[in-house]
């Protein structure tokens, strides 16, 4: 049984963000840049199942621009087996991210999928139900515990009034929430040799037509900082 993750590299937690003079972003260059801290609770977690005999191998993959090879490289000094990067400069919003994702799925075959809730540099909380729609599998959100057996996933979820335990059959996608677990300490950074890099193109050729530049436009009208 195979487990998916997916990384995103984002500015780390600890660094103060300052907008860029012309208001069109925020700054980027010269700062440091780290795994989504909700994506280090999904890789935990798909360690901890591997760990205790689940899981048979631990998959992550990231998407976007060379760089963010070394997310994937934290997430193999973490314990992950194998890395994947689609490696883009396009701008890529949650359903383009989706479909690519849906793409490296359905190529790798595994039975579970754990991602974030979100990441916390767009907070949108979308990736995961868009993947699963497009997959037509079972889904969990907010997930503070995780058990599996009998080809299902009980997932015990945070909601408003406290909290659900549901049950789902795999494969399925799981989408993780702060009290999951506490991720290790990834002591070493490996090579890059346990990455995999596929282009952009390549992964539209597998996925088919739907990954289309109209998945990726947006406009940046203006970004403030809080007052």
């Amino acid at each position: 049984m195979k487990a998916l993750v997916a990384v995103k590299r984002v500015i780390d937690y600890n660094v103060k963000i300052r907008v860029k003079a012309d208001k069109t972003g925020v700054e980027t260059a010269n700062v440091k840049m780290s795994m989504n801290p909700f994506d280090e609770i999904a890789v935990e977690e798909a360690l901890r199942l591997r760990e205790a005999g689940t899981v048979s191998e631990t998959i992550a993959v990231s998407l976007g621009v060379a760089q963010c090879q070394e997310t994937i490289r934290t997430a193999l000094a973490m314990g992950a087996d194998r890395g994947v990067l689609v490696e883009t400069n396009a701008e890529l919003q949650p359903l383009a991210v989706a479909k690519l994702l849906k793409a490296v799925i359905l190529q790798e075959g595994p039975e579970i999928v754990i991602i974030g809730k979100q990441a916390i540099d767009d907070d949108r909380n979308q990736t995961g139900q868009m993947l699963s729609a497009l997959l037509g599998w079972p889904l969990a959100t907010f997930a503070s515990k995780l058990k599996i057996s009998d080809g299902h996933a009980e997932v015990t979820r945070e909601v408003d009034g406290g909290l659900e335990t549901v049950s789902i059959k795999l494969p399925a996608v799981v989408t993780t929430d702060l009290r999951l677990n506490e991720p290790r300490y990834a002591t070493s950074t490996p090579s890059a040799s346990g990455v995999v890099t596929i282009g952009f193109f390549f992964a539209r050729m597998m996925f088919g037509s739907e990954v289309s530049p109209m998945s990726f436009s947006r406009t940046h009208l203006q970004v403030t900082a809080p007052e």
